[in-house]
């Protein structure tokens, strides 16, 4: 498997760890990674567990290629919200074990998820978009609306507030908040206890539950093609 996300399986759950420097930036070998990754999975029927190294699971999209031009851009865009809307329909149970930092795209990860775990300390987790320039995407704005509550919707997706863990578990991007050093035991507790579930309940009910929600995605992902603005 491919380097940037290093897959291992073992009993029925599949960890996929980010591994693209020290920040992991999403670009778009990393977006086909995880795809390869994500069909692996969905081989092996597996419960999908997604981590990285000690400190930051993702600080967003690569930087070059955003500020590259939107021929660039929008390329990525729409493949890392096409990455998305595959994590919320994903027919096994999508876990993300957040060790620290989870920045815009890598923040979107948190939102896409089916169980979001992070780690107490000083960490910034959140949507940054409007801090550094860039209107928030349709895509990205739908993901957000349905995962976040009302008020840190608005103040993460308008105003760009950057929360730490404790106030990220509040707003929505986390469901349970714990210290660095039990992240990897309580990861594998949660995806043990979900291995538990009848799947293909899980699958018909995930894509009810979602329906509206990526019925929206679908049509905003067209549309960020055409209204993509980085300034």
């Amino acid at each position: 498997m491919n380097s940037l996300v290093n897959y291992q399986y073992n009993d029925g759950i599949a960890t996929l760890t980010l591994a693209n420097g020290k920040v992991n930036a999403i670009s778009m070998a990393v977006i086909d990674a995880f795809n390869q990754a994500l069909d692996q999975a969905e081989q092996d029927q597996a419960v999908v567990l997604i981590t990285a190294g000690a400190g930051v699971l993702s600080a967003g999209y690569d930087l070059k290629v955003m500020t590259s031009g939107l021929d660039h851009a929008i390329p990525l865009v729409t493949a890392g919200s096409t990455l998305s809307r595959r994590l919320l329909s994903h027919p096994y149970p999508v876990i993300v074990a957040c060790p620290g930092h989870a920045i815009a795209k890598g923040a979107f990860l948190l939102l896409s998820a089916d169980y979001r775990i992070g780690v107490a300390g000083p960490f910034s987790i959140g949507l940054n978009e409007v801090q550094i320039g860039m209107t928030m995407p349709y895509t990205g704005i739908e993901i957000a609306r349905n995962r976040l509550s009302p008020a840190a919707f608005q103040r993460s997706v308008v105003n760009g507030e950057m929360f730490n863990p404790e106030n990220a578990l509040a707003a929505g991007f986390l469901d349970l908040l714990v210290e660095p050093e039990a992240l990897a035991s309580s990861a594998q507790a949660i995806a043990e206890s979900l291995k538990k579930i009848s799947m293909k309940a899980h699958k018909n009910t995930k894509l009810k539950v979602r329906k509206e929600l990526l019925a929206s995605l679908d049509t905003a992902i067209e549309l960020d093609k055409t209204t993509l603005s980085l300034d």
